[in-house]
């Protein structure tokens, strides 16, 4: 069973940066794409960024040239940059890794929560 753990999460002021990890308990390599999810008080969770076997990333259009996601795959981690945040920002973020063989599978973390105060 795969687990996912995210740790950085926090309280910051609008404007400023946190940087979020996502450790796995296997190889990230075996992973079609990893990806970071949030989840705000009342909404559904939403999108926020992916990247592939290749490298190649991709935002959501709310985060784009705010957020970068990257990734070391010698310690099978994850990363979200977050930079220049808004109280809109705040929620939990999620880490997810999915496997595409046969069908989708998808893994989860447990969340850690970002606030960000104005």
């Amino acid at each position: 069973q795969v687990q996912l753990v995210e740790s950085g999460g926090g309280l910051v002021q609008a404007g400023g940066s946190l940087r979020l990890s996502c450790v796995a308990s296997g190889s990230i390599a075996s992973f079609n794409r990893m990806g970071w999810y949030r989840q705000a008080p009342g909404k559904q969770r939403e999108l926020v960024a992916t990247i592939i076997s290749g490298g190649v990333t991709n935002y959501a259009g709310s985060v784009k040239g705010r957020f970068t996601m990257s990734r070391e795959n010698a310690k099978n981690t994850v990363y979200l940059q977050m930079n220049s945040l808004k109280p809109e920002d705040t929620a939990v973020y999620y880490c997810n890794a999915q496997l595409r063989a046969l069908g989708v599978k998808d893994y989860w973390g447990q969340g850690t929560q970002v606030t960000v105060s104005s």
